[in-house]
């Protein structure tokens, strides 16, 4: 079973771990407007599923810090896209900015190999 898991490239199961994670995300937000049952069903599906779908990145690469900063990475521009593509939501040029510094600062965490 486990070998099986490995056939799939890591970036690959992170990629579809941030999907279910931005379709958690979408439900939050439903959520939030409107809470209800099914909603919130939902949104606990998707979040396991995401979290079920992370869990093989880490067999081709068990570096949790590593693996982790990348997850982190995509799984804020998956929030951030939600949030201001589906949702249109409004964000300030601080807020921006901000949302650049903290991409960037994960990508230097996750991305930075000094071996």
């Amino acid at each position: 079973m486990i070998n099986i898991l490995l056939v799939v490239p890591a970036i690959v199961w992170l990629l579809i771990s941030v999907i279910f994670y931005g379709f958690g995300e979408y439900f939050s937000k439903v959520w939030a407007i409107k809470p209800s049952l099914s909603t919130t069903l939902f949104l606990i599906i998707f979040s396991i599923i995401s979290l079920l779908t992370w869990l093989p990145a880490l067999l081709h690469r068990n570096q949790i810090s590593i693996m982790g900063t990348i997850w982190l990475l995509l799984a804020t521009m998956a929030t951030v896209f939600v949030g201001v593509v589906i949702f249109h939501e409004k964000i300030t040029s601080i807020e921006w900015a901000g949302i650049i510094m903290a991409l960037t600062a994960l990508a230097f965490l996750g991305f930075y190999n000094p071996k």
